[in-house]
């Protein structure tokens, strides 16, 4: 198999608590736009946390008929929606064989919805009451198998499940599917709709979640005050594509997917390693592969969770990976300050930011920084978007298991 075969993403979709669309999403991410607000998608009355990033105004019918979305979790639904929205951008459909088109998307829990609803009847009402699409339903890969059914995908169709690291390892490899010759076109992203009772009950008590009851002081990336992450919700999707194959039919091309880093802590169940080693050396294999020179410009969408250790850890992590110097020249942002922490799908929403960022210019701010981090010293582009010409984007993503993940983007 060819070795050399070039990636590009030639189109989005999105689902997230700051538009449903590509642009909605990204012109929120500009602005600075606060995606976070009170629970409503169940009762947080009883819930030490009492904040999430929902997605609004989203009808699962306008992308799937009304037995496939009484068929389909939330998070699936989704998923499923992106996809349509990139697929149709991209115009991908009919240029490449059924099977040599994939499918890889990731998400970190799966269906956490339907199994506390189907679990609750369970209890309440007897077996003869579970759903037979239980499982279908709850499993983590039927996001994938949904996109790869709808769009005749027939070619590896996989989940990526790595906790906070799955909609970035998603995208890694497809990009490797691509790369390495085994497929011309993979939709590939993350999608995650969590924001349920046990979930909740579960971050908070572990101590991962912020109990701010504030939208505006609950997601504090970089900042002293910050108590931990804001749940989220969401799906980005992401067709990327073999360049000669995209050129050749006239594809828009939004970035290349020049360099991946996926490492693993292999060091604690949830708590990053303390000299940041397998963050800073996914960062530094994403950055070999790219053809990373110091004379780059670069901004790097943080993995920024606004955890007292991660914002810390990370921090080191960038600074070994670039060396101090070109650290502190180096763009960082947090875009979980506004859409807060969509888990498996965090990683595809911030690669939507940094394509974006390369194609306009403009880097997303990390907003509500309003007192920074001694340990946390590098330029975080506080509340402001700002202008810049970058050649070189990276998004970071580091997930429970010790899963790190680096991708890395580049203009065409």
């Amino acid at each position: 198999m060819s070795e050399n075969r070039r990636v590009v993403v030639t189109g989005m979709g999105a689902v997230t608590p700051l538009g449903n669309h590509v642009q909605d999403t990204w012109e929120g991410m500009k602005a600075g736009k606060n995606g976070i607000g009170p629970i409503t998608l169940c009762d947080a009355d009883n819930q030490k946390a009492k904040l999430a990033a929902e997605v609004k105004g989203f009808d699962p019918k306008e992308y799937l008929e009304i037995n496939d979305v009484l068929r389909t979790d939330r998070y699936t639904q989704f998923a499923v929606a992106a996809a349509q929205q990139a697929v149709e951008e991209s115009g991908i459909e009919g240029t490449v064989e059924p099977e040599r088109f994939g499918v890889w998307f990731g998400t970190g829990i799966g269906g956490i919805g339907t199994f506390e609803r189907e679990h609750s009847k369970l209890l309440e009402k007897g077996p003869r009451r579970v759903s037979p699409l239980f499982v279908p339903m709850m499993i983590a890969n039927m996001a994938a198998g949904m996109i790869a059914i709808r769009h005749d995908c027939r070619g590896t169709a996989m989940p990526a499940v790595t906790a906070c690291a799955s909609g970035s390892n998603a995208i890694g490899e497809a990009m490797r599917m691509i790369r390495h010759g085994y497929a011309d076109a993979v939709i590939t992203g993350g999608a995650e709709a969590s924001i349920t009772p046990t979930a909740l009950a579960g971050f908070v008590n572990m101590q991962a979640l912020s109990t701010s009851t504030d939208p505006d002081a609950a997601s504090l990336p970089f900042d002293k005050r910050r108590g931990g992450f804001v749940i989220g919700e969401g799906a980005v999707a992401l067709v990327l594509e073999e360049y000669e194959h995209a050129k050749a039919r006239g594809a828009k091309i939004y970035g290349e997917v020049c360099g991946y880093g996926s490492t693993c802590d292999a060091y604690h169940m949830t708590a990053p390693h303390p000299e940041a080693r397998g963050g800073a050396r996914a960062m530094a294999d994403a950055m070999k592969e790219a053809g990373y020179t110091p004379q780059d410009a670069v901004y790097i969408n943080a993995h920024g969770t606004g955890t007292p250790m991660n914002d810390q850890v990370e921090t080191m992590a960038i600074k070994q990976a670039l060396g101090e110097e070109a650290a502190r020249r180096a763009y960082v942002s947090s875009t979980k300050s506004m859409t807060g922490h969509m888990l498996g799908a965090a990683g595809a929403v911030e690669a939507l930011a940094c394509l974006m960022a390369l194609q306009e210019g403009v880097i997303p701010p990390t907003i509500h920084l309003n007192e920074q981090d001694e340990a946390c010293d590098l330029n975080y582009v506080p509340n402001q978007a700002v202008k810049a010409d970058i050649h070189l984007a990276l998004s970071n993503s580091l997930g429970f298991g010790g899963h790190n993940a680096c991708l890395a983007f580049r203009k065409v």
